[in-house]
């Protein structure tokens, strides 16, 4: 077993404890892109990525959903954030943060700035 099989596999768990708690943003943006009800893209929700958990993934695009609550605007929720960003476009993935009142204010808009 490789070492990304590894840590993918042992992260399961905990992506599936993630699962449950949804906050109010997250529950809108999964409703909307769940099933592929958008754009018909397949997203997956707290999906493992070696070590990390992602909040929304779409493989077909290498990209990563991240809804961020006030939390993230803490310097050191910020930082950790930023080295996990690093560590996931070493990865060739490409993180898009949207924040909850972007959700709840234009989903929509947001979902589309994302594309972009």
């Amino acid at each position: 077993m490789s070492e990304g099989e590894r840590f993918h596999r042992d992260n399961v768990p905990a992506a599936r404890r993630l699962r449950r708690p949804m906050t109010d943003a997250e529950a809108l943006v999964w409703d909307r892109v769940r099933d592929r009800r958008f754009r018909g893209l397949k997203f997956r929700r707290q999906h493992p990525i070696g070590a990390l958990v992602a909040d929304f993934y779409c493989a077909e695009l290498g990209l990563i959903l991240e809804v961020d609550g006030g939390i993230h605007l803490e310097p050191e929720q910020h930082a950790r954030d930023r080295e996990r960003e690093l560590v996931l476009q070493y990865l060739g993935l490409r993180v898009v943060r949207i924040t909850n009142s972007q959700v709840t204010e234009d989903l929509d808009g947001a979902l589309d700035r994302v594309l972009r």
